[in-house]
């Protein structure tokens, strides 16, 4: 079955080399396959980031990737995600997809995440400054009760078809307790969704989009490694690999 997610290239990719094994995402050096894939990819976004709710030209950028699959038949092409979302209303359909269910539990997500919202609320009004610190200490608790549920329920497969949800991933690794978010960025969606669909991984590419976070000086287009502390311990998982860190910075 042909998965509708795949971007077919544009671009004749005849005279292309294609890289016998994926590069190691947490190093700088990109295929020229993946540059391809990612250029055209971009103009994607151009397209149809009019239709998100998210303007990118007065909001913070954010990070997308794009990863080369060779399908059964032995032809190419592309999968394309962005790092967490673009909004809690926008979904792109032909992004690789978080491996977190928001419908899980009755879409619980939903219902926790609004009833943050009616904390947010009550220390926005709250004008006793006890009362207030108590109120963000609620909110701390009640965060990190709703992110450890999602851990929980973020279950990922490797190559080798072993399970592991996010929580086990980083136990098993030196890191430890997972970051906020772990699990969300780009390059997790993308190698998942090639491993669950049987995709053989050819190249990947991340890029930033957009304007810098106040916390980095990303620039818009520029490429980027993986990040360390968020999708170290989950790709070396999904790719069998313990090594990947530790090579890319040989």
């Amino acid at each position: 079955m042909e998965d509708n997610l795949i971007f077919n290239f544009n671009t004749d990719i005849t005279n292309v080399e294609i890289p016998e094994n994926l590069n190691n995402p947490f190093s700088n050096y990109i295929p020229e396959i993946a540059h391809i894939a990612a250029v055209e990819f971009q103009t994607f976004i151009s397209k149809r980031s009019k239709e998100w709710d998210y303007d990118f030209k007065t909001r913070d950028g954010k990070m997308f990737g794009v990863l080369v699959i060779q399908k059964e038949d032995n032809s190419y092409g592309y999968l394309g995600s962005v790092s967490g979302k673009i909004s809690r209303h926008s979904i792109c359909p032909k992004f690789a997809p978080s491996v977190f269910d928001d419908s899980t539990d009755d879409y619980f997500i939903n219902t926790e995440m609004s009833k943050l919202s009616i904390i947010c609320n009550e220390i926005n009004a709250c004008t006793d400054p006890k009362e207030k610190v108590k109120l963000k200490e609620c909110r701390r608790q009640f965060s990190y009760g709703i992110q450890q549920r999602i851990f929980e329920n973020s279950r990922f497969t490797n190559v080798a078809g072993i399970y592991r949800n996010v929580i086990e991933i980083f136990e098993e690794s030196t890191h430890g307790q997972p970051p906020a978010a772990a699990g969300e960025c780009a390059a997790p969606k993308l190698i998942q969704h090639a491993i669950n669909n049987n995709l053989k991984t050819i190249a990947i590419a991340e890029f930033w989009w957009g304007n810098p976070l106040k916390t980095n000086e990303r620039i818009h287009k520029a490429y980027y490694p993986s990040c360390k502390n968020k999708c170290r311990p989950i790709l070396e998982f999904l790719l069998n690999d313990r090594e990947l860190y530790k090579q890319a910075h040989l």
